[in-house]
């Protein structure tokens, strides 16, 4: 098999399994939350080194307890110069210090076809990248989920055609398949703690209403800022797709609230989007 070896294994979060196991297990321990009225169709996390942001992000993986998705789709933006407008590994699957993480090869192949009907482009295969946003998912992922298959999916163009041509690819290939979808971004970054949390606000309002345009409209009007709003917006809208009724923000943090330093922060928020299922003798009122 052709495994990406892990860049941020050691650095970004622990390197060795156990001390790995212990850190995001504590993390998912302490975060409290109340669980959403239905089905979780998708969520929002953020990406930091777990020290800085696991904390936040632990609110929504908790939410995934006992769901067992045939196939995670983690959406993020890419943070290095690469031709190409969505990028995926070219490797059969991701190592973490807990085992390896599969690719959906086949679904990869149907998405990249449905991606040239929409957008005139497919996938652009990447091997050995240094990006981390999907990565550091990973573990939680290992952890909640136990085994699954990935699709990985980086944007370099993160405008709304791309993010509606996304989602709508998303929605044909994963018919059929149950799925998480999973957008990683972080919100503001290096702003004042304050004006930082008025930036964030206005994003996680948008993702709470299920306005995917909202959120791409927000970064272009000055109003909010998230270094992957395309992938949020993606994943907004393949919920959508897929039948969603309601999202909420599970938790907010900054960069500010563990390093201390409230003078240029990073904004971090967790959301969960969910469906309510129909009862099978549910009938429509007339």
């Amino acid at each position: 098999m052709d495994v990406r070896p892990s860049p941020i294994a050691g650095l970004w979060y622990p390197g060795r399994r156990e001390q790995l196991e212990q850190a995001v297990d504590g993390l998912l321990a302490q975060a409290q939350v109340d669980p959403p009225p239905g089905v979780i169709l998708g969520i929002v996390v953020p990406h930091a080194g777990l020290a800085y942001s696991g904390g936040v992000a632990a609110h929504a993986f908790r939410c995934l307890q006992g769901l067992r998705p045939e196939v995670v789709v983690i959406l993020s933006p890419f943070h290095h110069p690469h031709p190409g407008a969505v990028l995926t590994s070219g490797h059969d699957a991701y190592a973490t210090p807990l085992g390896l993480v599969p690719l959906a090869l086949e679904m990869r192949v149907a998405l990249d076809a449905a991606l040239r009907e929409r957008l005139g482009h497919g996938l652009t295969l990447v091997r050995r990248d240094r990006e981390h946003a999907v990565e550091i998912e990973l573990p939680f992922l290992q952890r909640v989920l136990g085994s699954f298959h990935l699709l990985p999916l980086m944007l370099r163009a993160q405008d709304e055609a791309t993010a509606r041509g996304v989602a709508e690819a998303l929605n044909q290939v994963l018919a059929g398949h149950s799925a998480l979808l999973v957008a990683s971004s972080d919100l503001s970054h290096f702003y004042p703690q304050e004006r930082a949390r008025q930036l964030d606000a206005e994003i996680l309002a948008r993702i709470q209403a299920l306005d995917p345009a909202g959120v791409i409209q927000a970064e272009e009007m000055g109003l909010g800022f998230a270094c992957g709003r395309g992938a949020i917006a993606a994943v907004l809208w393949a919920c959508l797709c897929r039948g969603a009724h309601g999202a909420a923000v599970v938790a907010y943090g900054t960069s500010g609230d563990v390093s201390g330093d409230f003078s240029a922060v990073v904004g971090y928020g967790a959301a969960v989007i969910w469906q309510v299922p129909q009862m099978e003798d549910e009938e429509e009122m007339p």
